[in-house]
């Protein structure tokens, strides 16, 4: 497999952000159960940026938001948030530094109306948008308030699991797959959203598989693959790395 080989070859230490890192993870590893996940997970995030983890399926994408976010069992090594470990800290007492987690599966309330889904975590600090403010990113979700959560279409209930997050007051967002699934027009909405954010001061975390979406927001991305970050760059080297992308991610 030359192609292969040749990509190893050229990889190198992953592109750094500028400032000082809102988010440092050093020597990250998770374990589900027996399972040892990730080996040794190194990134950063600086303030203000959109910061990509790409990778094929099951490399370990998620369970780094998880293990960041200390809804993973059992993980060691080195995560900061504003200089402050908390790798060894409760998943709430990490919601309340003001980091927030948008999973992939959503979670949506089937119980609950929009209005209710829209209410139901609590208001961590500060800062966080009101509902007009939400509405005017996601109109949809004013015109349905009364529906219940699960009857609203794939995108609608992605609205609402990312709008439900901009309430708390969390500035750091950790976003899993956002555009899975969903029609080309609401995955623009989306990305409309999201450079919304980032222009308000927002730092966000995005893992996605959709490279192409991926690439009109982020700011730098890192290749996730069996559980190491194996490369990494800014997005205004994205040309001179196509080559190995479509190695990395078959695309």
């Amino acid at each position: 497999m030359p192609e292969m080989a040749a990509a190893t070859a050229t990889k190198r230490a992953p592109s750094p952000g500028t400032g000082t890192p809102v988010l440092s993870v050093q020597n990250l590893e998770a374990w589900y159960g027996e399972s040892h996940i990730l080996h040794g997970i190194d990134f950063n995030v600086s303030a203000g940026e959109v910061v990509t983890l790409l990778g094929r399926n099951g490399a370990g994408k998620t369970t780094t938001l998880k293990s960041v976010m200390g809804i993973i069992g059992k993980r060691t090594g080195a995560v900061r948030f504003n200089g402050q470990q908390i790798i060894s800290a409760s998943s709430d007492r990490i919601a309340r530094m003001g980091v927030a987690f948008c999973p992939e599966e959503r979670g949506i309330f089937a119980s609950l109306d929009v209005r209710e889904n829209l209410l139901l975590p609590p208001v961590v600090r500060s800062g966080g948008l009101s509902q007009d403010q939400i509405f005017e990113l996601f109109p949809n979700l004013k015109e349905r308030l009364n529906s219940q959560g699960t009857k609203l279409s794939g995108g609608e209930q992605q609205m609402l699991a990312i709008a439900r997050i901009l309430r708390t007051g969390a500035r750091f967002l950790m976003l899993d797959e956002p555009t899975e699934g969903l029609a080309p027009v609401i995955i623009q909405q989306i990305g409309h959203t999201i450079a919304r954010l980032k222009k308000e001061g927002f730092t966000i975390l995005l893992v996605e598989q959709n490279f192409r979406f991926a690439a009109t927001v982020a700011d730098r991305y890192y290749i996730v693959e069996n559980g190491k970050i194996i490369d990494g760059f800014a997005n205004s080297e994205l040309q001179a790395n196509m080559n190995k992308l479509h190695t990395y991610l078959g695309v």
